[in-house]
């Protein structure tokens, strides 16, 4: 098992380095394996394979937001320390193990990188990758079936092996995320076009909360909103591969 594993690998990394191609956001840029595609819904940017059984496998989501008194390292890298408890669509609490957070190097620029096993979707491992420049708070976050981690985790690190922060002059604060610096990037995320049936799916309902309603409990108030934005969109597009199924077997029972 472990060698087909290796042999995999290794197949990926030779055609990786042959027709690997460079993805550029307004704030960040990477290079994607051949058959990977990225793309702007709402206000994340959304990479995946772009055949339809790997589409279930692994995302990658990015977001940037103008940064605020809690976009920092130090307080995003004791953030993902700390175990995520979130409630599920079926009543049930999912409870994240942390694997590691630790600062990484990336072509000169220091980011926050930190495993989580079900800290956004149950039965898949989460890789964080946050960081500031300048005025920007950025995150990137890799997802990846637990069944499937092993293939993936040396595609992810090559891909973070490339990948690149920076400020465009000519960005506008509104070109990243409408939101104030000192407001929770996560408030309002699926009203802004992303998504319409996230609801569906009480993802709203766990991350953004209704001003003054007491729903928002202090970790999220301090949860620094660009890190947990692009993992709950990651929740939302691996359930959402599976709306089709759940709605036939509804209409079989009626």
């Amino acid at each position: 098992m472990k060698i087909n594993v290796i042999v995999v690998c290794l197949l990926f990394l030779c055609t990786f380095q042959i027709e690997a191609k460079r993805f550029t956001s307004q704030y960040c840029e990477f290079e994607l394996p051949n058959g990977w595609e990225c793309a702007l819904e709402g206000t994340e940017w959304v990479c995946q394979s772009t055949n339809k059984q790997r589409r279930k496998e692994a995302i990658i989501i990015l977001a940037a937001k103008i940064r605020g008194k809690q976009d920092d390292l130090a307080q995003y890298q004791a953030y993902l320390k700390k175990p995520k408890t979130f409630g599920l669509p079926d009543g049930k609490t999912q409870v994240s193990d942390p694997k590691y957070v630790k600062k990484n190097s990336v072509n000169g620029h220091n980011w926050v990188d930190a495993l989580h096993l079900a800290s956004e979707v149950p039965g898949f491992y989460t890789r964080y990758m946050a960081t500031v420049k300048e005025d920007l708070g950025v995150a990137v976050t890799f997802s990846v079936a637990k069944d499937h981690y092993d293939d993936y985790q040396v595609i992810f690190d090559r891909i973070i092996a490339t990948m690149r922060v920076f400020r465009q002059k000519s960005t506008k604060a509104s070109d990243f995320v409408a939101k104030k610096q000192n407001e929770n990037l996560v408030d309002g995320v699926f009203d802004a076009g992303l998504d319409t049936d996230a609801n569906q799916y009480n993802i709203g309902a766990r991350k953004k909360g209704k001003a003054g309603s007491g729903g928002t409990s202090t970790d999220d108030l301090l949860l620094y909103g660009l890190i947990a934005a692009v993992a709950g969109f990651a929740f939302f597009k691996m359930k959402s591969g599976k709306k089709g199924k759940g709605t036939k077997k509804k209409k079989k029972k009626s």
